[in-house]
């Protein structure tokens, strides 16, 4: 098969931009007008607000109890310039998050906007509700949900330190991409504390149907639990081995001793 034609076929094994044609020196009409829809899409997906309250809803009618959390960036336009102020806890968010400290808990799952709510409000749920059975057979328990405003990753860990979580995985909505942007990711830590740095952390990304879809995304979350409460550590030194076939689908349950 030569030419277009090649390329036409691989078009329909991925979202990049390839196989776009051209017009005179030029790229069509109609693939100048799908750059410009993806860039507003993306762009968007960095400013539309988080609907924490519809999220919530739809937790409570799984059975999940909620709290919210916002980061000291007051609000969009200071979040997308001071990074900083996203990775922290308000000093009221804190102090709310304290006065409502759960009892003893193994894993917290914090839902965090950041730069993209448009992922978390189509991702989030649909992964959660893959990993609870895993969180059951493992003998996991959860503390309530946290839905985070003006979030960066780290935020997850001053949550978790801030709630006694023995670890925290937060979802949280990545960069916006030009084919993707619904794109959720996934980070877990160990032990959180707000000292933590990003080589602490274990990271599954583009979870998304066109991507990796909420039942694989969930096994590898689930697979990376068991070893993190085995080993007692995240991060660089948890190498993710979830996608070897002769563990794809297993998890066992922890011994009471773990817990």
């Amino acid at each position: 098969m030569n030419g277009p034609d090649a390329w036409t076929l691989l078009r329909e094994f991925t979202d990049a931009r390839i196989a776009l044609g051209r017009s005179g020196a030029s790229l069509p009409t109609r693939e100048v007008l799908n750059f410009g829809l993806a860039h507003a899409q993306a762009r968007d997906a960095i400013h539309q607000p988080f609907d924490s309250e519809t999220l919530a809803r739809q937790l409570h009618e799984r059975g999940l109890n909620t709290l919210e959390a916002h980061s000291a960036a007051p609000d969009r336009h200071t979040y997308l310039n001071r990074p900083d102020l996203g990775r922290m806890l308000s000093d009221e968010s804190r102090q709310a998050l304290a006065a409502h400290r759960p009892p003893a808990h193994d894993l917290l799952l914090v839902i965090g906007d950041g730069l993209s709510s448009h992922a978390v409000h189509r991702q989030s749920v649909g992964l959660i509700s893959a990993l609870l059975p895993y969180l059951q057979t493992l003998g996991i328990s959860l503390g309530p949900v946290v839905l985070a405003h003006q979030s960066r990753v780290a935020l997850g860990d001053d949550i978790g330190e801030t709630l006694g979580s023995k670890a925290v995985a937060i979802l949280i909505g990545e960069r916006p991409g030009l084919s993707s942007p619904d794109s959720l990711g996934v980070y877990l830590t160990w032990k959180p504390e707000r000292q933590r740095i990003e080589s602490e952390r274990n990271c599954i990304s583009n979870i998304r149907p066109e991507g990796l879809g909420y039942d694989a995304a969930a096994f590898k979350l689930a697979w990376l639990l068991e070893q993190a409460f085995l080993r007692r550590l995240t991060g660089v030194r948890l190498k993710d081995e979830s996608d070897n076939p002769a563990l794809h689908g297993r998890v066992t349950p922890r011994m009471p001793a773990h817990h």
